[in-house]
């Protein structure tokens, strides 16, 4: 009987549109299914891993495909769900679907091409025209029939090879090829026993003799073997191989020979890397306020008419226990609960939250995790991995893309954080809107919460779009925090400035120390000093690569990009005038946290910030040590304004709430609100009411008020006005598309040529084209324009016609090598 000839439409990692067809072999027809990995050469030379999405048996008509190579899981790693989900989001965001695959999968699935290098099958060898060089090549690959480039280079020598290698395959000595590099490799672990024919009293007395007469470091592990042991062995008793050698103090060399003359016999075993920390479960019920009560059974009512509904709640009105309630309930239907944070820093405090509840039915996946533990993680969601699969899983936005088969409840907390919005690369998505899509693919309920909803969060809640919950007393009757404003203007000019710090908050933080209490100061500017300037002719040092200032960090000494990287030391001297004094302006955490040392001697203070977290257990080792009272002032940027729940803080400074008021952002007073009242929320548990310090030179901001105050409403009604005043959402959606060249010339002509298509439709609802705040990145400058949507406007027309201006744009050669970004909904 004829087989049938099938071919596959398979995914990219690459950001090109559509899939490309492959033809399967034979052998693989009734194996292969969609989702499933398959490795396929793509170009003249590259191979790479890509996603069968389809199989079918149209024949391609303008092209023979090539073969798939050969498949590389034995079940698919994705589902229809999640296809779908990245189909969306692809066509929402304006990206490549390939884009999407590679914001979705972990890195040690994304396998790509590794060059090696081969003898040439018309070589033939001959010592006496070779070189030195040459020889050492060829020579290794008649014993090794393939090799790397990083292997020649540590054969020859030197570094610069590819040049001799170029040479080589030029005169037909060597071949290069693409082999496929999977990152991925399980976790091994040894376990030792002792061969079945020791077994026994006498066998073991022959044995530990003859060792002892010329092996005595193996004797010692086999000792050591027995101690643990017990006599008589029992068939089954291993241990593992670094226990044993902790045990014994014993070399792996001594262990080796134990192994090689098979006393002792070491079997391999794939464990899983998870650390699912204290499994057992110590709380088996969630008790809820009266005020808690409420707002749940107001929950209950909206999901029977909502998908999603807003939970809106003060900070401290224990939103979390709402949260497990509602988990108890989906994982009792047998369904997945995702439960989405919008940073790493607050997975520490919530998985032990949820592990008292829920044991090892809750997982953890971000991008502090190695790559093999979060396939792992993803194994284990899929049904692949060993033990019990995770019913929770706790993460920020990056765990939208596990392979979810059955969820039934998607939480995300603090909604409003703008963590949520994927800036660079490409997908620019925002994890809260893409999570009720979600929702809507697996028939899921979505619950926002938030003691700041978003403007457009809160006005679909009012709308009638989303159910709305409301939680307005603190848990346990808590006050609210006491909030005040210190003028900077009066403070410096009765000279009663400490440094960056008001005599206010320095009483309000010394009293706390005092009386055993702790204080949380807020900066959102991280580094030493914003900048160094020349006191003479005012030169600050620039990156070389972007248009901004240099940034000083002093425990590095030297002056960083955050934008690209790049850094540098301090010069000596002014560059432009000689001047050898240079001053420091400006102030980030790294600065506040060596003044308040100086001023604060006998004071535990620690910082938590980008450069302090960037190890995978930094943000628990700083949490833990605050909610031990081993701290007593945590300095942070926004890290620390969100949702961190500490019992023994009662003052919260912020140190300079002009920075967040007066940056050029249609949002950024909405911002500023949450980010102030977030952080003032940390103050005041239990017994006392916090307090809460703003420095400010302009105390008589509208905002100001509104934070002092806790009104939410007025802060909304305020923006919201200004929104349908000025065209911006709720009422009109935005699209931003920027615009990115090395030369300015052809950067302005392309931009102008291109936002004129635009105009040409959309008239005075296009803006641009002009260059943002920073107008170079990486030496790229960059213009973008934005056009305003209004509701009743099709948004799949406008973006489609975004994309034929692009291509208008681009019939001019010149301007075909302008890069095109688009984000949609930009925050």
């Amino acid at each position: 009987m004829e087989q049938i000839t099938l071919f596959a439409d398979v995914l990219l990692p690459l950001p090109i549109k559509g899939t490309f067809t492959y033809r399967v072999p034979r052998d693989l027809n009734e194996f292969i299914k969609p989702g499933h990995r398959v490795s396929i050469q793509f170009g003249k030379r590259r191979i790479y891993a890509g996603i069968v999405r389809n199989i079918h048996t149209n024949v391609p008509q303008d092209t023979i495909p090539k073969y798939i190579i050969t498949l590389l899981d034995e079940h698919p790693i994705v589902n229809e769900i999640q296809f779908k989900f990245w189909e969306w989001l692809s066509s929402y965001y304006m990206s490549t679907l390939g884009e999407i695959m590679n914001a979705a999968l972990p890195n040690a699935f994304k396998l790509a091409s590794e060059s090696k290098i081969a003898l040439s099958p018309l070589f033939v060898p001959d010592k006496s025209l070779l070189n030195k060089s040459e020889y050492q090549i060829t020579e290794a690959l008649m014993t090794n029939s393939k090799l790397t480039i990083g292997d020649i280079t540590n054969i020859v020598g030197y570094k610069k090879v590819l040049p001799l290698i170029k040479t080589m395959i030029e005169n037909k000595m060597l071949v290069m090829e693409e082999e496929l590099k999977d990152t991925y490799k399980p976790k091994i672990k040894k376990y030792i026993t002792l061969n079945k024919k020791f077994h026994g009293e006498e066998k073991l007395h022959v044995l530990m003799d003859d060792l002892g007469k010329r092996a005595h470091k193996q004797l010692e592990i086999l000792m050591s073997f027995i101690s643990q042991a017990g006599i008589p062995i029992e068939d089954d008793f291993e241990i593992s191989q670094k226990e044993l050698l902790q045990r014994s103090g014993g070399s792996d060399s001594a262990m080796k020979a134990l192994i090689t003359k098979e006393v002792l016999i070491c079997n391999e075993r794939i464990v899983s890397r998870l650390d699912t920390g204290n499994l057992s479960k110590t709380i088996i019920e969630v008790i809820l306020s009266e005020h808690q009560e409420k707002a749940y059974s107001n929950i209950q009512s909206h999901f029977s008419k909502h998908n999603v509904v807003l939970l809106h709640g003060v900070t401290s009105g224990g939103k979390t226990e709402l949260y497990i309630k509602l988990i108890f309930e989906m994982i009792a239907k047998g369904k997945q609960v995702l439960y989405l944070l919008p940073e790493i820093a607050l997975t520490t405090q919530i998985i032990s939250r949820l592990r008292q509840y829920f044991g090892d039915r809750v997982g953890v996946y971000h991008s502090r995790y190695s790559q093999n533990e979060r396939v792992e993680v993803w194994n284990n969601i899929n049904g692949n991995g060993d033990g019990n699969n995770f019913d929770i899983i706790l993460g920020p936005r990056s765990s939208l893309f596990l392979p979810y088969d059955n969820l039934g409840l998607i939480i995300v907390d603090e909604e409003h954080d703008s963590s949520y919005k994927q800036y660079d690369p490409s997908p620019r998505y925002n994890a809260r809107d893409a999570a009720i899509y979600l929702a809507t693919l697996h028939g899921a309920k979505v619950l926002l919460g938030s003691a700041t909803p978003s403007i457009e969060s809160y006005y679909n809640a009012l709308n009638g779009k989303y159910g709305l919950s409301e939680i307005t007393q603190r848990y346990g009757n808590i006050k609210l925090p006491r909030v005040s404003i210190v003028n900077l203007k009066e403070e410096h000019k009765r000279r009663m400035m400490k440094s960056h710090f008001s005599s206010v908050l320095m009483h309000e933080v010394t009293d706390a120390i005092k009386n055993d209490k702790q204080s949380i100061l807020f900066q959102n500017r991280r580094g030493f000093s914003l900048r160094i300037e020349c006191d003479i002719c005012h030169w600050v040092p620039e990156c070389k690569n972007c248009d901004v200032t240099l940034t000083y960090h002093k425990f590095s000494e030297l002056i960083k990009c955050h934008y690209c990287g790049y850094s540098t030391t301090i010069p000596q001297n002014c560059p432009d005038c000689g001047n050898g004094s240079l001053k420091m302006q400006g102030f980030g955490t790294e600065k506040v946290t060596e003044e308040l040392g100086l001023l604060l001697k006998d004071a535990r203070i620690d910082r938590m910030d980008l450069d302090t977290t960037r190890g995978k257990n930094s943000y628990s080792k700083i949490i833990s040590d605050f909610e031990k009272h081993n701290t007593d002032i945590l300095v942070g940027t926004q890290m620390v304004t969100k949702g961190l729940d500490f019992d023994n803080v009662s003052v919260v400074g912020i140190l300079s709430a002009d920075s967040m008021l007066n940056f050029p952002d249609f949002r950024a007073h909405e911002r500023s609100f949450q980010l102030m009242s977030q952080v003032s929320g940390r103050a005041g548990r239990k017994d006392k009411q916090g307090t809460v310090i703003i420095q400010s030179w302009k105390p008589d901001n509208a905002i100001l008020k509104d934070v002092v105050n806790h009104d939410f409403q007025g802060m909304y009604h305020r923006i919201l006005e200004d929104r349908k005043k000025f065209l911006y959402p709720p009422f009109y959606r935005l699209i931003v598309v920027r615009m990115k060249h090395r030369k300015t010339e052809v950067l302005n002509h392309a931009s102008t040529a291109f936002v004129k298509c635009l105009r040409d439709k959309y008239g005075n609802l296009v803006y641009g084209p002009e260059y943002p705040l920073v107008g170079r990145i990486r030496n790229f400058y960059i213009k973008q324009a934005m056009i305003k949507i209004p509701k009743g406007m099709n948004l799949s027309e406008v973006k489609n016609y975004i994309h034929k201006s692009v291509s208008i744009t681009k019939t001019v050669s010149e301007y075909k090598s302008v890069i095109f970004q688009f984000d949609v909904d930009p925050l």
